[in-house]
């Protein structure tokens, strides 16, 4: 029984290390860290879980990464099962006991049908999605089945993204969105709407062949192709999809052989009306280390902006995830999560989430005390103390100057708005004082900062390119906070 006990949690934490790497930490600590492995025979992994609900949570959401990720270390004939702690209904313990529930343990992905098509010769195009050596008679699209419109709230940020999206899954390729570029911070449905269009396109035209693949993922497949000398078949590969979506394109950024591989890519796909759909962190004119070439065609069709949602929209969005998961919440507690989780739509869920999940292992009904306590240490957990110093080498990049410029005593232009800039930021998103703010600017005093803050305040009402550099730095030094 030792020896059963150790192989367990040995194969568990294996499993863990990859489990880890594939969520976010909030999601993982919720609902991975109190799991505990109870024993291995027979190839079955048996592990416990704290309550009712979270089995139902596990199954409901987790459940292909843990088939995914078990079969990966103990073989394909690998299988899940359950110990789940059960509140004890009679009045004559306080125990708990434990039963075991089934696992659907199912492998739940978007396929697409076979691709028939004529070859230049007897071997089927290689196909990088999959491990060399194994035959792959179809093409997994590589979709989320859970992202599509239904599950995505429409609000003003992200409309014209939506609507162009709907356009485009109808008639994929054939509109004047092409490619279709949606671009903004992390965590506001990027991904989720480039994937919900992947599944419309599925769902109401089954012969088109769609593909989802992160820009690493795809520099990842072109490097192996090149140690394969297979990069022929790599590019075949992809001139064959009908819907091509890349995730998260400014990281190609500096990589000059992939940006010339995707850019055949990209001409081949866009000069037989191939549908392509792009996401980054920038607009297409804010992206460095690009190639003009490739810039210009992102250009082509539709950039669309996802901003940050409103408080209507950050609601309506926490009232659908209710609706998904049969979960009632008091108004006032909706209310006050989408009040306080401003920055994102994933933040605002995991807080969501956080709470859902107090409530279950504590047996606490949900109310607004309980939202208070979870909401006050999610939002301290999730922000990253900004220094002064930090906000001063992000200005400095930004300008391209060196940072010993904000403390020397010179009165160039740029420096000295660089200076008022940083000093204005320096207030804005730390707790210091103005003589400790003047301190980190080579000793200047108070009332240099107080000039500098007002000198900022007035520009950005009557100089439009200077307002559009706090704007940018804003939205970078919030980025760093993430």
């Amino acid at each position: 029984m030792m020896s059963t006990a150790l192989n367990s949690s040995a194969v568990w934490n294996k499993c863990l290390e990859v489990i880890r790497d594939n969520i976010n930490t909030q999601s993982y600590k919720t609902w991975f860290e109190p799991i505990k492995p109870v024993r291995l025979e027979n190839n079955i992994l048996t592990i416990e879980v704290p309550s009712q609900f979270y089995y139902e949570w596990i199954e409901e959401h987790y459940v292909s990464l843990l088939s995914k990720t078990i079969r990966h270390f103990l073989g394909p004939d690998a299988k899940l099962a359950y110990s789940v702690v059960m509140e004890q209904t009679s009045a004559d313990t306080g125990h708990a006991y434990r039963v075991n529930m089934p696992t659907a343990f199912g492998e739940h992905k978007t396929k697409n049908p076979p691709v028939n098509l004529p070859l230049t010769s007897n071997k089927p195009p290689v196909n990088p999605f999959v491990i060399p050596g194994l035959k792959k008679i179809t093409i997994d699209s590589q979709l989320n089945p859970v992202c599509t419109f239904d599950n995505f709230i429409e609000g003003e940020c992200n409309r014209l993204a939506r609507s162009a999206g709907l356009n485009i899954a109808t008639r994929p390729g054939q509109t004047s969105y092409n490619p279709l570029l949606l671009y903004g911070s992390f965590g506001l449905g990027k991904t989720h709407l480039a994937q919900a269009i992947g599944n419309e396109v599925k769902k109401l035209h089954p012969d088109k062949v769609v593909v989802y693949v992160s820009s690493e993922k795809f520099t990842n497949q072109f490097v192996d192709s090149i140690k394969n000398n297979s990069v022929s078949d790599f590019i075949n590969f992809y001139q064959l999809i009908d819907v091509l979506i890349v995730d998260d394109i400014q990281f190609l950024a500096g990589k000059e052989r992939t940006q010339d591989i995707f850019f055949h890519v990209f001409n081949h796909l866009h000069q037989n009306n191939r549908q392509i759909i792009l996401t980054s962190d920038s607009a297409p004119g804010e992206l460095k280390g690009m190639e003009e070439r490739l810039l210009s065609r992102f250009k082509w069709g539709l950039s669309a902006d996802l901003g940050v949602p409103d408080m209507e929209t950050r609601q309506a969005i926490l009232r659908h995830k209710m609706y998904l998961e049969g979960i009632e919440i008091p108004e006032d507690v909706i209310e006050y999560i989408a009040y306080n989780i401003k920055t994102n739509v994933r933040e605002l869920e995991g807080a969501m989430i956080s709470i859902i999940a107090q409530s279950s292992f504590n047996r606490k009904e949900i109310d607004l005390d309980l939202a208070c306590q979870v909401i006050k240490n999610f939002v301290k957990n999730a922000t990253r103390e900004l220094s002064i110093e930090t906000i001063q080498r992000l200005v400095c990049d930004y300008f391209q100057i060196g940072p010993e410029k904000l403390k020397e005593q010179i009165r160039k232009r740029e420096y000295v708005q660089a200076r008022q800039i940083a000093m204005y930021f320096a207030k804005e998103f730390t707790k210091s004082s103005l003589k400790t703010i003047g301190l980190h600017f080579g000793g200047r005093d108070h009332s240099t900062v107080i000039h500098a803050l007002r000198t900022v305040q007035n520009l950005c009402f009557t100089d439009k390119e200077f307002k559009r550099y706090v704007e940018e730095l804003r939205k970078k030094i919030q980025l760093s906070t993430g």
